[in-house]
C-alpha cells in the first residue's frame, strides 16, 4: 500500500507501530459489544485492530486522499463505517449506533476541543483512550495551582477519572513529531448535574487568568463582582481567589452558589 504524505496543516502523524496499538487496546478495555469512535484513523492501523475486536467502529477522517488507502486496509471489515469530514463539524451525537468509547490517535490540532466537547456532547461515551501531545495529556489531570492547570483540567476531571497513562516514543509515528506524546485513558464519572452551566463558569473563570476569579466572571458577563465574591465566600473561598486555586468540585459548588445569589 502506498503511504500518502502526511499533511502538516492537518496535524497528521500516522501511527505505524503495532506494539503501541496493543497498549491502546489494553487501556481501552475493548469488549465485543463496544461501539468505538475513532477520529483521525490515518492509515487504518488502529482502525483494523479495533474492528477485529469490537462490534462497530466509526472512523472519522478529514483527509479525503486517505479514503483509498483506508478502504484497502479495511477491506472485508463490514463493521467499520468511514465518515469523511471534520470531526468538530460533524454531528457525532447522531451516529448510529451511538459510540460508547473514544479510542484515537487524535490529530494534534483538534485534540483538546474534541475531548472537551465530547464530555457533554456525547453522553453515551463511557471511556476515552486517546493519544495526544504530552503537554495536553498532562493538562487533562493537572493539579490546582500548577502551571498546567486550567479550564480543560477542571472539565475533564469533573466528568471523568484517569485510568491509564503511558508516555509514547516519537518513533511510533510517521513522520516523527517534534513533540512528545502520551496515551491517556479515563472513564466517565456519574452525572454532576448541569455540566453545560458549569462549563460556562469554568471557561469564564480562566478566560482572564491573571485576574481574580470574581473579576473574570464579571468581565465575561456571568455575574457582577459583588455577587461572585459572595458566592466564593459561601463556598469557603477568599473572595479574592483566582481560578487556578479552586479544585474541580469547587466549581460545581460555585455554580450552585451563583444560582442562589
Amino acid at each position: 500500500m502506498r503511504i500518502p504524505a502526511a499533511k502538516k496543516e492537518l496535524g497528521q502523524h500516522f501511527l505505524i507501530d503495532e506494539n503501541i496499538v496493543r497498549v491502546i487496546g489494553r487501556f481501552a478495555e475493548l469488549a465485543p459489544e463496544d461501539v468505538v469512535l475513532e477520529v483521525g484513523p490515518g492509515l487504518g492501523v488502529l482502525t483494523a485492530y479495533l474492528a477485529d475486536r469490537v462490534a462497530e467502529v466509526h472512523a472519522i477522517e478529514l483527509d479525503r486522499s486517505l479514503e483509498g488507502p483506508l478502504s484497502e486496509r479495511l477491506a472485508g471489515r463490514a463493521n467499520v463505517q468511514l465518515h469523511l469530514g471534520d470531526a468538530l463539524q460533524l454531528d457525532l451525537g447522531g451516529l448510529e449506533p451511538a459510540a460508547t468509547k473514544l479510542v484515537s490517535n487524535l490529530p494534534y490540532n483538534i485534540a483538546t476541543p474534541l475531548v472537551v466537547e465530547s464530555l457533554h456532547g456525547l453522553p453515551d461515551l463511557a471511556l476515552w483512550c486517546v493519544m495526544v501531545q504530552r503537554e495536553v495529556a498532562d493538562r487533562f489531570f493537572a493539579e490546582p495551582s500548577t502551571k498546567a492547570y486550567g479550564a480543560v483540567s477542571v472539565l475533564v476531571q469533573l466528568a471523568a477519572e484517569r485510568t491509564g497513562f503511558h508516555p509514547v516514543s516519537r518513533s511510533v509515528f510517521r513522520p516523527r513529531p517534534n513533540v512528545d506524546s502520551a496515551l491517556v485513558a479515563f472513564r466517565r464519572r456519574g452525572s454532576i448535574g448541569d455540566l453545560a452551566r458549569v462549563k460556562r463558569i469554568v471557561t469564564s473563570a480562566f478566560a482572564h487568568r491573571r485576574k481574580r476569579l470574581a473579576n473574570s466572571l464579571e468581565l465575561s458577563g456571568i455575574a457582577m463582582r459583588p455577587q461572585a465574591e459572595g458566592a466564593l465566600a459561601e463556598i469557603g473561598r477568599d473572595p479574592r481567589a483566582r481560578a487556578e486555586e479552586l479544585a474541580p468540585p469547587e466549581f460545581v459548588a460555585l455554580a450552585n452558589a451563583l444560582t442562589r445569589e
